[in-house]
């Protein structure tokens, strides 16, 4: 669920993205309203709460999440400094290829793997099935970070839509496939628990 927290400032940015640039008044505050540059604005914004609420629930964020938020600090700071909206357009590719190098570095570095450290507690599986199951993950955030590259100089128009569902479609498909590849073990981690209840 608190995946899925991460995608409503994207939605949110979305929405503003698609209005029609308009001024909007408040007291003596005058601002812009629609098009890229509020949508990223709102897009900063909300992903500082989202993940104020997460560190404050959690107690801290993961790799994954501190990397995604720098990401956007970085990418959002720079696009509303020098209003360019090609900034913005490389945060996508360059967060998830960041993403891909730290999965893949777990590989070689540290007790356990990204992908063990992160579902570990969940399923009790063999270090190699581990090892492919991270290999694979590095797979999805590069094929994700090329092709968001891809369509945001190739297909401007569709950019932001392809930011937002196109993105979050194949990171939902990954996790499919990632309950699929793991449920057998899963089974075999249920069943001693029913014989103990049949015994008793």
């Amino acid at each position: 669920m608190k995946q899925f927290l991460e995608y409503i400032p994207l939605i949110i940015f979305l929405i503003i993205y698609k209005l029609d640039e308009r001024l909007v008044e408040i007291g003596s505050f005058v601002f812009t309203f629609g098009g890229i540059f509020s949508a990223t604005a709102f897009l900063m914004v909300g992903y500082i709460f989202v993940f104020g609420y997460m560190w404050k629930s959690q107690g801290s964020l993961t790799r994954m999440q501190w990397v995604l938020f720098g990401a956007m600090l970085v990418f959002c700071g720079f696009t509303l400094l020098f209003h360019s909206e090609t900034i913005l357009k490389w945060k996508a590719p360059v967060a998830n290829w960041i993403m891909a190098a730290v999965f893949l570095g777990s590989q070689f570095i540290g007790k356990q793997n990204m992908t063990k450290t992160m579902f570990g507690q969940i399923v009790t599986m063999p270090d190699q099935r581990w090892n492919r199951l991270n290999m694979a993950w590095v797979l999805v955030f590069l094929i994700v970070g090329t092709s968001n590259l891809f369509v945001a100089f190739t297909y401007p128009d569709y950019w932001v839509d392809f930011k937002v569902f196109g993105s979050m479609g194949m990171v939902l498909l990954a996790m499919i496939g990632q309950i699929f590849y793991i449920y057998p073990y899963l089974q075999a981690d249920e069943e001693p628990v029913e014989k103990e209840s049949e015994k008793s």
